[in-house]
């Protein structure tokens, strides 16, 4: 008995040590755990701590504004307001939810579920104007928050809808330029920090922290509002005069690709984006066919479309024909309205003929039996081998979104119909912008050009902070092609089908075009003419588009005067004078 209790004290005893130890050892894992969290970690906790107590509310930066060629703006910035509500600070909650019905015309309904939502704060409504604004923060209720916010505005309304694009609520760019340079513009949001104590209320004394805003660049463009507002109103005019679906006229300098215009009529009001510019009854429709709607309306079709050039594309086989050698404008050809390759009659547009011409003539003419003698002349190899060096299976780079690829051939399936076709702009297809730029190299001495709007990147003050600069060093035809080319294309509009276009005392050089759409049977065509000025040394190249026009659908007849008339008012605007001949001295 005795040698038992021994031995169940001597156990109690080591039962109690260890007991002893364990708690020693938990009581150090504390003691270090704690001088681990109050020592090593203190900075993270404090930061923990104060954002229970602190409310944050963006600061919205004012977006860069967007200036054309002459330093007016076309896409500015409008002082709005943010309302929000915070549910723990209000005191009055029914006068707050009658002043947000009357101030800002929501529901009741509305109204009571953002004031009684528990958050640490709820926003109400966005983009209020500023007097709104300013009336809801004179009520002076605890718990209404009115911040000053910037919703973008543009001046001169639907002017280069389709090239300035928009922004969403957000203030971040759609479409347009507004998302292409958004990075440049957006600018860097701030802060507003408010001190709160546990119950979520503002604390008395601390007032309000602010990390100030930094406001966007501003972007200076090649576009000239003056420029653009008239080519849109010849646009619109024949459009109308000619029920067509849609017209386009882009107007740029060839020696730099810098774009002084670029319109796609209809155009939409930007400072309402969501709203058709059709007039179309959209009741009924669902929210997928509205969109598909308003994504329609947006498309610019400069960049984004792709066409059947036509017979302005006479003007990529005439400049690869004399390059390569395989004709010279004093080659003699003969046209009797067709031609036949291989089992496929091809006919001109001038079903009887022209005769004999010289190939100078046949452009003159526009005789496609000329061009499809010079393209199968080439062959399939070489010709591919021209439309690849003359840039036309490249995008353009011009710095919009959404450029579309050209529509073209394999080159093992080009057969020698396939490559008559192509040879005078059918049976593939290119964008405007990418016809535009590749004659621009053929005409200006070779060199290529990138087609753009972004010059310059300035800060608020006017100051550069960027030069937005363009390559140009690239050489795809001789100068001696090049200045051939432009004599016989200022011929077409001196003295053949372009010359509608002629405008006394210029020297013109074009190129007309009346292109047929798929299928051939809805007998749909799109008309253009494409001419450049001073031919001699080009500074200017417009491009105008018709599509689908009524009545009378040749290029020459209807596009040729377009251009003239822009040329007209858009010559003296940019300096080009009139050449004084010797007998007028």
């Amino acid at each position: 008995m005795g040698i038992f209790m021994r031995k169940n004290k001597t156990y109690h005893k080591k039962k109690i040590v260890l007991l002893f130890f364990l708690c020693t050892a938990l009581l150090l894992v504390l003691v270090g755990r704690l001088v681990y969290l109050m020592v090593f970690r203190s900075d993270y906790y404090s930061d923990k701590a104060d954002e229970l107590h602190e409310r944050e509310r963006d600061i919205k930066a004012p977006r860069g504004q967007i200036l054309d060629a002459q330093n007016k703006v076309l896409a500015a910035n409008r002082t709005v307001c943010t309302i929000s509500v915070i549910h723990s600070q209000i005191k009055e909650p029914e006068k707050v939810i009658d002043m947000l019905i009357k101030e800002l015309g929501i529901s009741r309904e509305t109204a009571t579920k953002r004031v009684e939502k528990r958050s640490s704060i709820e926003r109400v409504m966005t983009n209020v104007d500023k007097e709104t604004g300013d009336r809801i923060r004179s009520y002076g209720y605890e718990g209404v928050k009115v911040d000053e916010d910037f919703k973008r505005y543009y001046p001169y309304g639907d002017l280069a809808s389709k090239v300035l694009g928009f922004t969403g609520s957000d203030n971040q760019g759609i479409i347009g330029l507004e998302v292409k340079y958004d990075e440049v513009l957006e600018g860097v949001n701030g802060k507003i920090l408010t001190t709160t104590d546990a119950r979520g209320i503002e604390l008395d004394g601390v007032g309000e922290s602010r990390i100030e805003p930094i406001a966007g660049y501003d972007l200076k463009i090649s576009l000239d509002a003056n420029i653009q507002k008239y080519c849109q109103q010849a646009a619109e005019k024949v459009m109308e005069e000619k029920e067509a679906d849609s017209v386009s006229v882009l107007l740029m300098n060839p020696q730099n690709g810098e774009i002084y215009a670029c319109v796609n009529v209809p155009e939409f009001d930007l400072n309402a984006p969501f709203t058709l510019n059709n007039g179309q009854n959209t009741e009924g429709l669902g929210e997928k066919e509205l969109q598909d709607l308003r994504n329609k309306m947006w498309r610019n079709e400069c960049i984004n479309d792709t066409y059947e050039p036509g017979s302005t594309f006479k003007i990529i086989t005439m400049s690869a024909g004399l390059e390569e050698g395989v004709v010279t404008p004093t080659d003699g050809f003969s046209c009797c309205g067709y031609k036949v390759v291989e089992d496929r009659r091809i006919h001109c547009h001038k079903r009887t003929g022209h005769g004999a011409e010289t190939f100078v003539q046949g452009v003159q003419n526009s005789c496609n039996p000329v061009f499809i003698e010079v393209g199968l002349r080439l062959g399939v190899k070489n010709f591919c081998s021209y439309f690849r060096q003359f840039g036309l299976m490249d995008k353009t780079g011009i710095d919009l979104p959404g450029e579309a690829s050209t529509i073209m051939h394999k080159e093992e399936n080009i057969g020698q119909v396939e490559l008559a076709t192509m040879s005078f702009g059918q049976s593939f297809q290119i964008t405007p912008i990418r016809l535009a730029a590749s004659v621009s190299a053929l005409i200006n001495g070779g060199k290529q050009i990138t087609p753009h709007f972004g010059v310059e990147v300035l800060d608020a003050d006017g100051n550069v902070v960027e030069v937005l600069n363009y390559d140009t060093d690239k050489t795809v035809i001789s100068e001696e092609t090049s200045k051939l080319v432009r004599e016989i294309l200022e011929t077409v509009v001196s003295e053949g089908s372009g010359k509608n276009a002629y405008i006394e005392g210029y020297s013109i050089g074009g190129k007309t075009a009346t292109s047929q759409t798929l299928p051939r049977s809805a007998n749909r065509y799109i008309s253009s003419f494409l001419g450049f000025a001073p031919a001699e040394n080009p500074t200017v190249l417009g491009l105008c588009i018709i599509r689908n026009p009524q009545g009378i659908y040749y290029g020459g007849t209807i596009c040729a005067p377009v251009m003239r008339d822009i040329f007209q008012n858009v010559f003296p605007y940019l300096g080009i004078e009139k050449e004084v001949s010797e007998e007028s001295e």
